[in-house]
């Protein structure tokens, strides 16, 4: 429960309590059992995660309002079109097919008052209906259930839909060292013996440090080594640490564990504590003198200091002056800034009394070997997307700040920017310490964060999220898990991570690799986009419908588009629009933009400019067919009806190519990938044909000739050029709607 892989010694004198759900590693006792079920630790922190906020993402927030406004107005408009035409009705303004008035005072019957007074809601319910986006949860929905999909195939897999479109709004993430940022295979890649380095190799050393190694490898380890026979290769098991040591022992220094072990008898162990960061073993020889020796292995600066002579490249024993102490201590920080973990070797043939107790002092120093994590491929490109991309990385690690510092320098976490930072790099405790003030002062300055525990990283991420920030966690152990509850989007590891772990985060990363988070962002960043892109292309439909019912109920009393017709384009529109654009897949684009966060308007200002300048024209065009269509064409009043509905259906259709980018002039770029978007254009267009051309009555639609349908596609295909000059038009990044905020409080 320390959330490290090291083993925790547990006695009367030391650290007393044994935790719930915690497997013993060695030796043996009695215990008091003091708490149980969820008065343990485990059964606090199982309560701790499994707590549901019912916290609504940044996402769903923001389409909460949205829906709130837009029923808002529905509601108004559908209110003053109903009093209007009340108001026309009955003070005589209206007439029917004949040119007779429909009210005529007492002399109307009241069925035809009843039927009159029903069309007129039906027509006001309709416009509600129509300017509500019932479509919006509909393609919510279809956009991160099909992102999912694709997810899965890029190692990324979702627990929880919602978490899709969070990551898009992420801000920074908490990343764990080993396993994701580097590849968690451990390997001895440095070694020095007495001043002179080895370059991991034993070939230039004296016969009996060769023996002394190989004893304090075999007897002081909690790994094994296993071979089936002679033609197999070598098993290793133990922690990563472990199982690199022993590996460079047998393969370098021809180390017979099991030969190592049968010839020698364990006195006493001392097991490694994260305190100490050490281990040792007196162990004796099974024949001969029976003389005791004790080995010790632990953190290289911590078994340094325990030494009092070192063995040189010949095996000769000589004192550690003052400048010999230094020159260790270069050696140690040197390989520490390579990246390496740092474990020392020390040995004393004399234990004093004949006791159990280990030496502790006057030891000699064997050696120091350096163990390297390699940084996975690609990881360094992944990490410079991510602050590309505006988002804020910090790795939190339970090894010592010289290592963390060298990993972050090779994942590019820490850049030369931070030299001057002295907040960048910090140990767990002393961020633990700070006063809540200082911490929220500070977060948004560390970069790194060493020696920490699970703990840290949850106080790192309530700190966050207290400043507003969208903060992505990864973990893997089960301490882990209350700083991925608490995270806006936990990430866990699929090959590493514990089952609670992965119980508590929304995704489960399932090649453990960091270049799969930034994937994940991107993916985040893609539903986000599609579902601003059906926004824009939603509520241009909307505003043209309620302005064009509007006006025309206003002036002339009734509306151009049935009920029949705008329920006709609200199914459309809502649906094969929702699948159209949910399906757009991410593109490089989407990491040069800032991140969203949790307070940006969900339409932007450049969704404004798209939807009013469409909006406009298409108002514009259908207000003129609507009071001048049938002069200009010459034809009945069904016919401009249906020219009205036919055109701005199809303005719909020409325009949906529009809203495919938000920015970019070029709409049709790529869209030759994308096959499902060109079927739902092409099977809109055939029903809309059926539509008015064989469902007349159903419709209320006059059939249209081949002129008429070029008109119509005509004034539709003008959304195009439309569209390319209003990009070319800038708007300000300050939302507009913030100026009036401003102009409230002043």
């Amino acid at each position: 429960m320390t959330g490290e892989s090291d083993h925790l010694e547990v006695s009367l004198t030391g650290y007393t309590f044994l935790f719930s759900g915690t497997k013993i590693a060695d030796g043996f006792g009695k215990m008091a059992v003091t708490s149980v079920g969820m008065n343990t630790a485990w059964g606090q922190m199982m309560s701790h995660i499994s707590r549901d906020t019912n916290e609504q993402t940044p996402l769903q927030s923001r389409l909460d309002k949205l829906t709130s406004s837009i029923g808002k107005v529905g509601l108004l408009v559908a209110f003053l079109v109903l009093l209007v035409l009340l108001v026309r009705y009955f003070t005589g303004n209206t007439t029917d097919e004949s040119g007779k008035r429909e009210f005529n005072g007492k002399k109307t019957k009241s069925d035809e008052i009843v039927n009159a007074v029903v069309e007129m809601v039906a027509a006001a319910v309709t416009i509600i209906v129509v300017a509500i986006p019932e479509g919006l949860p509909l393609a919510v929905t279809l956009t991160l259930a099909y992102s999912m999909k694709r997810m899965m195939k890029d190692q990324a897999m979702v627990k929880k839909l919602s978490a899709c479109e969070t990551m898009g709004s992420a801000t920074t993430i908490c990343t764990d060292k080993t396993g994701t940022l580097t590849l968690n295979q451990m390997k001895v890649t440095d070694f020095w013996f007495g001043l002179e380095s080895g370059k991991a190799s034993s070939s230039s050393l004296s016969g009996k440090v060769v023996e002394l190694f190989r004893q304090g490898v075999a007897m002081n380890t909690t790994g094994s080594v296993f071979k089936a026979d002679s033609g197999s290769e070598y098993e290793f098991s133990g922690s990563p640490t472990e199982k690199a040591i022993l590996s460079w022992a047998v393969e370098e220094l021809k180390m017979d564990m099991e030969g190592v072990i049968g010839e020698h008898d364990v006195v006493h162990v001392e097991a490694f504590n994260s305190e100490k960061k050490r281990s040792g073993v007196l162990m004796k020889k099974k024949r001969g003198e029976g003389i005791r020796v004790v080995h010790w292995k632990g953190a290289a600066e911590k078994i340094l200091a325990m030494c009092s002579t070192f063995y040189d490249g010949s095996g000769v024993v000589r004192e550690i002056e003052e400048d010999e102490k230094i020159k260790f201590e270069q050696i140690i920080q040197s390989m520490a800034a390579k990246s390496l973990r740092c474990i020392a070797f020390a040995y004393s043939e004399d234990n004093g009394e004949e006791t159990k107790k280990l030496r502790e002092e006057r030891l000699s120093l064997l050696g120091i070997v350096g163990i390297k994590d390699p940084c996975r491929p690609g990881v360094k490109k992944a990490v410079e997307d991510c602050q590309f991309a505006g988002v804020s990385i910090k790795m939190i690690t339970g090894d010592n700040i010289f290592t963390a510092r060298a990993i972050a320098v090779e994942c590019g976490i820490l850049t030369p920017e931070d030299e001057t930072n002295k907040d960048a790099v910090l140990e767990g405790e002393e961020f633990r310490n700070y006063t809540q003030s200082e911490r929220l002062e500070k977060v948004e300055r560390i970069k790194v964060m060493a020696r920490s525990s699970p703990f840290d990283k949850l106080l790192m991420v309530k700190c966050l999220k207290e400043l507003g920030h969208v903060v992505a966690v990864t973990g893997d152990g089960t301490n882990d898990a209350p700083a991925l509850k608490e995270a806006d989007i936990g990430l866990s590891m699929g090959i590493q991570g514990t089952e609670v772990a992965k119980e508590s985060s929304d995704i489960v990363i399932l090649d453990d690799n960091f270049a799969s988070v930034a994937t994940v962002l991107k993916w985040g960043r893609c539903v986000y986009n599609n579902i601003q892109k059906f926004i824009q292309f939603q509520l241009t439909v909307n505003v043209a419908a309620l302005v064009i019912n509007f006006v025309a109920a206003v002036s002339a009393g009734e509306v151009p588009l049935t009920a029949v017709q705008l329920l006709w384009v609200n199914l459309i529109m809502d649906t094969l629009g929702a699948l159209a654009l949910a399906t757009e897949k991410p593109t490089n684009d989407l990491m040069k933009k800032k991140p969203i966060g949790r307070v940006a308007p969900l339409i932007t200002n450049v969704m404004w400019r798209n939807l009013l300048a469409q909006a406009f024209y298409q108002i514009s065009v259908l207000l003129v067919l609507q009071f001048r269509g049938k002069s200009i064409f010459g034809v009945s009043e069904k016919v401009k009806n249906t020219l009205i509905f036919n055109t701005f259906v199809l303005c719909q259709v020409f325009n949906e190519f529009n809203a495919r980018s938000l920015e970019k002039k070029n709409v049709f770029k790529g869209i030759h990938k994308n096959r499902l978007f060109i079927g739902i254009i092409v099977v809109t267009v055939v029903l809309q044909v059926v539509m008015v051309e064989f469902l007349k009555r159903f419709a209320d639609t006059e059939r249209l000739n081949l002129g008429q349908w070029g008109v119509c596609v005509a004034i539709a295909a003008l959304s195009w050029p439309i569209g390319w000059v209003v990009k070319s038009i800038p708007v300000p990044e300050k939302h507009f709607f913030s100026y009036l905020k401003w102009k409230k409080r002043s």
